[in-house]
C-alpha cells in the first residue's frame, strides 16, 4: 500500500504514530510513502497513485474518508494571507479557495513556510481565524481518505484518534532544524492543530464546500 504523506509539521504527530502503528501491525514491509506538498498528494490520490492520504478538503467530496482530518479551531498560524496582489500558493487547493470564499485578496501562504513567516513577525491574516469569526466553526483543511484497504485505514484512524502522541526530543529538534524553527515553537504550534472531525467540523466542511461550489471553485 502506498500512503500519501504531506511533509508539513501539522502532520508530525500522525507520521510518528503511523510509523509505530505499521511496525506493530506487522505490515511495515508492505507500506511505502509518497511525500510531497498537499496539491501533489491530492493529484496522486485522485489518479490512484497512492491508496490513502490526507487530501485537501475541497477535493474530498465523494471520496471514501475517515472522521479524521487537519482542523483549525480559530488561529492555526500556518494558513495565512499576506496583504498585496492576489496570489495563490501552488502547494495548496483548499486554502486558496478559502481566501476566495472569504472574499479576501492577497498572497496565500500555507504550511511550514507560513508558520516561519509568522514566527519571524510577518504580518498577515490568519484564514482559519477569519473563518471561525464568521461561522463560529472550526475549519477543515484536509481529510484522511482512501481508495482501498478500507478496514485497515478505518482501524488505524480510530487508533490514532484515541492516542496522545509523544514526540521524542531528538525528532522534535531534527524537524525544527529542518525548518529553522525553535523546537519549543513546534510544540506550541501543534497545540493549535486538531484531527478528529466532530459534528461542528463536519457542518463547517459542508458549508465551505457549498460556498466553494457556488463560487465555481469546485
Amino acid at each position: 500500500m502506498l500512503f500519501g504523506a504531506i511533509d508539513y509539521l501539522n502532520l508530525l504527530p500522525f507520521q510518528i504514530f503511523l510509523k509505530k502503528y505499521i511496525k506493530n501491525s506487522g505490515l511495515h514491509l508492505g507500506i511505502r510513502k509518497h511525500r510531497d506538498v498537499p496539491s501533489s498528494v491530492n493529484s496522486a490520490f485522485h489518479k490512484g497513485k497512492v491508496n490513502a492520504a490526507f487530501i485537501s478538503s475541497i477535493t474530498s467530496k465523494n471520496c471514501k474518508c475517515t472522521d479524521f482530518g487537519i482542523i483549525g479551531k480559530g488561529k492555526v498560524y500556518s494558513v495565512l494571507l499576506v496583504a498585496g496582489e492576489q496570489k495563490d500558493d501552488s502547494a495548496s487547493q483548499t486554502s486558496n479557495a478559502l481566501a476566495k470564499v472569504l472574499h479576501l485578496d492577497g498572497e496565500v501562504l500555507i504550511g511550514d513556510r507560513a508558520l516561519k513567516y509568522y514566527l519571524d513577525d510577518g504580518k498577515a491574516i490568519d484564514l482559519s481565524e477569519t473563518w471561525f469569526k464568521k461561522t463560529k466553526l472550526p475549519f477543515v483543511f484536509g481529510r484522511l481518505c482512501y481508495n482501498k484497504n478500507e478496514k485497515f485505514i478505518q482501524k488505524m484512524a480510530k487508533s490514532f484518534g484515541g492516542k496522545k502522541i509523544f514526540i521524542p526530543q531528538y525528532l522534535l529538534k531534527e524537524e525544527a532544524s529542518r525548518r529553522s524553527i525553535n523546537p519549543n515553537d513546534v510544540k506550541w504550534y501543534l497545540k493549535h492543530i486538531n484531527y478528529k472531525m466532530d459534528t461542528k467540523a463536519k457542518k463547517s466542511l459542508k458549508i465551505f464546500l457549498t460556498k466553494a461550489k457556488r463560487a465555481k471553485l469546485i
